[in-house]
């Protein structure tokens, strides 16, 4: 089975995607996650990314499909795979199509993982963590409030609201998300994989029903 989610910021992709890799036991790859492990790692993309990821740009497409195609190269992804975070353009996607084919291989399903844009502004932008560089907890002002409001249950120091999880900047993040990402669903639309899956509800609700599409396309565990 292989898999491409898509979703906005905040939407609840990762969380969603590890329990689909744990249901259908494939392999879920986080580009983000990917991405940082190469730097550390100090592989040849990695060294490419760098600093791009030092400055908070995008790592540019050439280098972002090179890394995704050495990725679905090792052994645990040949089987099958979800990418989380890629492609975010059509030319991504157009050359993930490339390599894919070459491989004698196809995308199974694209989901869309679909929250309105105010539901992701509330959640990402009731998001604090502690100011303590020692501890770093992660709350949430409504659904994980801190037992003293301002204040971290572990260590006591002041909680802290990141600048890219201020309102105005996650709108920005929004706008870049339609502008690049909604291209490529239209991209796929045209061949029949995609899927738009409601992301709002429990996060057992939203599990149910991406479960129920993937086995509507023929994937099983």
């Amino acid at each position: 089975m292989r898999l491409v989610f898509m979703g906005l910021p905040g939407a609840g992709k990762g969380t969603q995607a590890k329990l689909l890799h744990e249901h259908f036991r494939i392999v879920h790859i986080s580009t983000g996650d990917m991405i940082r492990e190469r730097i550390r790692s100090g592989t040849p993309t990695g060294l490419k990314a760098e600093p791009y990821v030092a400055c908070g740009d995008l790592v540019p497409d050439a280098i972002m499909v090179d890394m995704v195609i050495e990725r679905l190269g090792e052994p645990d992804a040949r089987a099958g795979f979800l990418l989380d975070g890629f492609p975010r353009t059509q030319a991504q996607a157009e050359a993930l199509d490339r390599s894919l084919a070459a491989a004698g291989h196809t995308l199974d399903a694209v989901i869309v993982l679909d929250v309105p844009d105010d539901t992701v502004v509330d959640r990402l932008s009731g998001r604090r963590t502690c100011g303590n560089p020692n501890c770093q907890a992660n709350y949430h002002v409504r659904t994980i409030p801190p037992k003293i409001e301002g204040k971290c249950d572990r260590c006591g120091s002041t909680l802290l609201q990141r600048d890219d999880d201020k309102p105005e900047a996650i709108r920005r993040r929004l706008q870049q998300y339609h502008r690049q990402t909604e291209e490529v669903a239209k991209y796929y639309g045209t061949r029949g994989v995609v899927s738009k899956v409601s992301g709002v509800g429990s996060v057992e609700m939203v599990h149910q029903r991406l479960r129920e599409v993937l086995v509507n396309k023929g994937c099983s565990a």
